[in-house]
């Protein structure tokens, strides 16, 4: 054979490969374990909208392992989550949202 002609074959056979392993890929399925971890519950307004935009891509435990940051670090981490990465939530939702995590969280929570 060829250089050309068992390079042909080689794709040919990793093709051939690749295409025997997928229907096995698309019959797995994951059983992930249920959510353990909850935001602290607060009366300020933002629990409330973190509740609703957050826990759909971040757990709370991601939430409590930062250190005690400043309130322009949540404000900007939040406002980060719409541009750009395409959070659907009101830009009048970012103040609150950055003070429930900092007052619950953040620099100014009460420890």
């Amino acid at each position: 054979m060829t250089g050309i002609a068992v390079r042909i074959f080689g794709l040919a056979l990793a093709g051939a490969a690749l295409a025997a392993m997928a229907p096995a890929a698309a019959q797995r399925t994951v059983t992930l374990p249920p959510e353990t971890a909850a935001y602290v519950k607060s009366d300020l307004p933002g629990y409330q909208l973190v509740q609703r935009n957050c826990v759909g891509c971040h757990s709370a435990d991601y939430v409590e392992i930062q250190p005690l940051l400043p309130r322009t670090y949540w404000e900007n981490t939040v406002k980060r989550m719409k541009k750009p990465f395409g959070a659907q939530f009101p830009d009048e939702d970012v103040a609150a949202m950055a003070d429930y995590l900092v007052k619950t969280y953040g620099a100014e929570a009460k420890h």
